[in-house]
């Protein structure tokens, strides 16, 4: 984000110094880390934030010199004029910001970029390898109190009593706190030293009851399925007749695909501190989401109601200050700030300032999981085409959300259609890295590729047929976007009568297919390796990535994976590498591995001993391909996760025979486990 602002700044990147700011709404009223937005919903506003302050610039130096402006060129942070005399930016800085800030500037020619699009490292790496406190979990302020909390250890519980005379022994232990809040009953520890509250948690003697009923992993997989055999609870799409294509077809197939829950598993545990007044709260952490953050707490701690006008809310809001440290992992848990709520918490009724910190057992047991979703899909097959798609949807506590059931293939099948289920559940969820579309790819691309073998064709040549069928309908719907650009009514009023089409852009997914399939030379490695294809849009991004699979003493092993994206332009080379990778990484690992049950409210692991992570040594070589591009950039943080468990799936079924519908792998085959 640096890089945008300088490179429209016109400044040397080695001057720029790049400090973290806390929340301010009045600057930008996204304040999110979340869905691979961050670029994506900034691009604009960075640019002319930079632009603007360079045009002031220059507009102070015409005022001192008393030329006109387009006598002037800039470079490097430095104004030169006609007859070769030089201002820095810093010398004009105090006059530029006095003056009336331009409502129109020029941005630069995409050509001209020099900062945008070359390789930079984070502008915090040596403070990182060198241990400085940069993380929320490093936070150390004179007079703060350390807090564990204790929470129900089953999801469906509530507390009967507890015994905190043990606890209140150990040494370093200050105080013992009963609490609850919107997630039930807790037990704070607060002690000088995260040892002594640990400690002291341990020592607790608690007893508690059963307040909704305890659910199981063999509960929600009945229920799951058996919603499959009933009438959808929404239909999210429809296109055609979905019930006369597979009445008519020569043959259907039918396939479920089934995933668990998953915890983020976060490098740091979940943290956040906390200096609540009468006056004010002052907050410090890693949070996704500061401003829904500040509105909650203030509304916690009393100072904020809907019964309020406009102004009293701000004056509410005002009293809350946030400030953010550098985040170890966020994947979509430190979207909630339940932690950061607890800490304002406690620190009001302790009247001292807290960190809240979680241990690894806590960070993994709390909850705010991944749900556990199936997804049923059959496809009717009529002289050897696809004449209907129809997808069902069930998963735990939400559903696919906004714009997903018109993802691929939608709009290049013409009886199409997309079910959601949906089984409430006290186990609580959220978003996790690429929310739905993290399982949804894996089930759908494996689909395709069994029906791809059921017609005897090509996978690849399968995919790009399908794409060029959704063209025409999506070039009838950009063209009625450019006819009807100034007049939204009329554009939904012509849209009514459009054939159906979906969110992508068949061209620039044919596109990643295509440039993949050269850069993985497929078809055409030796014999001894099984190639796996997947391909999907996901946060206004298009991946394709193609797993080289080898069988190794009877085992199949991911030796490579090489992934073509089309992002738009890429704004840090080196840094849209380093996210394309690790989210490969993660999608792999958590296909294979990744395993979370719950018996009678009990989740079945507590730390890494229990739960399976991907190691260094099974990281496949990964080669990564941008296609080059002068349109606006989209998100990355989480694209290239969704087609790698599907890639890999479909790889290993070419190598072992055997073809998964289970995540993790390890549990679904008999070769691997």
């Amino acid at each position: 984000m640096p890089m945008i602002v300088a490179e429209e700044l016109d400044v040397a990147w080695e001057d720029v110094i790049v400090e973290q700011a806390g929340l301010k709404t009045s600057w930008f009223e996204r304040q999110v880390a979340g869905g691979s937005e961050s670029i994506r919903t900034t691009w604009d506003a960075l640019r002319m934030a930079g632009a603007t302050a360079r045009q002031m610039l220059l507009m102070a130096a015409a005022a001192a010199w008393k030329v006109d402006e387009s006598e002037l060129s800039v470079a490097n942070g430095i104004i030169t004029n006609k007859k070769g005399e030089t201002l820095s930016f810093g010398q004009v800085a105090a006059a530029a910001a006095v003056l009336e800030v331009p409502e129109e500037v020029t941005l630069k020619e995409i050509k001209d970029f020099k900062i945008i699009g070359t390789g930079r490292t984070n502008v915090d790496l040596q403070n990182i390898i060198t241990g400085k406190p940069l993380f929320g979990i490093d936070t150390k302020i004179d007079g703060m109190q350390y807090a564990v909390v204790l929470r129900a250890p089953a999801f469906g519980q509530k507390i009967v009593s507890v015994d905190d005379s043990a606890t209140r022994k150990v040494n370093g232990v200050n105080d013992v706190i009963q609490f609850s809040d919107e997630f039930g009953d807790k037990v704070a520890v607060l002690a000088n030293s995260t040892w002594a509250a640990m400690k002291g948690k341990k020592a607790l003697i608690t007893s508690w009851k059963e307040d909704s009923p305890f659910e199981s992993t063999a509960f929600h997989d009945e229920r799951l399925l058996g919603f499959f055999d009933g009438k959808p609870q929404k239909v999210a799409r429809k296109d055609g007749d979905i019930t006369k294509a597979f009445e008519e077809a020569d043959k259907v197939i039918e396939q479920v695909y089934s995933s668990p829950f998953l915890p983020h598993s976060c490098m740091e545990p979940m943290n956040f501190y906390a200096n609540v007044t009468a006056e004010k709260a002052e907050l410090l952490g890693p949070i996704q989401t500061p401003q829904w953050t500040q509105g909650r707490v203030a509304a916690q701690l009393g100072w904020l109601n809907n019964e309020m006008n406009e102004d009293e809310k701000a004056a509410a809001l005002e009293k809350v200050k946030i400030d953010m440290t550098r985040m170890g992992g966020g994947f979509g848990r430190r979207l909630y700030g339940d932690f950061a709520l607890e800490a304002a918490q406690l620190s009001q009724i302790a009247k001292t300032p807290i960190q809240v910190i979680f241990s690894r057992e806590d960070d993994m047991t709390a909850g705010t999981y991944r749900p556990a979703i199936k997804y049923k899909i059959r496809a009717a097959i009529k002289d050897n085409k696809i004449t209907g798609y129809h997808l069902s949807e069930s998963s735990i506590n939400s559903n696919m959300y906004g714009r997903l059931p018109n993802n691929f293939p939608a709009g290049a099948i013409e009886n199409y259609q997309v079910d959601n289920n949906n089984l409430k559940s006290n186990i609580t969820t959220g978003a996790w890295r690429a929310p739905y579309t993290n399982f949804l790819a894996y089930a759908e691309q494996s689909f395709i590729d069994e029906v791809a073998k059921e017609l005897g064709v090509d996978e690849v040549e399968l995919r790009i047929k399908l794409l060029e069928q959704a063209k025409p309908a999506f070039e009838v719907h950009k063209a009625a976007e450019e006819k009807y650009k100034e007049d939204e009514t009329a554009l939904a009023e012509a849209k009514k009568s459009l054939p159906p089409t979906g969110n992508y852009e068949p061209d620039r997914m044919i596109g990643v297919i295509k440039l993949v399939q050269e850069k993985s030379n497929w078809g055409k490695v030796e014999s001894d390796i099984s190639q796996g294809i997947s391909v999907y849009f996901s946060h206004n991004t298009y991946v394709a990535e193609v797993a080289n699979v080898k069988m190794e003493n009877g085992k199949p092993v991911i030796d490579k994976v090489i992934a073509a994206i089309d992002c738009g332009i890429v704004v840090n080379p080196l840094g849209a590498k380093n996210q394309a990778e690790g989210g490969i990484i993660d999608g792999i690992g958590h296909a294979m591995y990744g395993d979370f049950t719950f018996e009678k409210g009990l989740p079945s692991a507590n730390n890494f001993h229990e739960y399976r992570l991907i190691r260094m040594s099974e990281v496949p070589k990964i080669d990564i391909h941008f296609v080059k591009s002068n349109i606006h950039p989209t998100g990355l943080g989480e694209p290239t996760l969704p087609p790698a468990g599907g890639a890999v799936a479909n790889a290993m079924a070419k190598a072992t025979g055997e073809r998964m519908y289970q995540q993790p792998f390890v549990k679904a085959s008999e070769i691997l486990g």
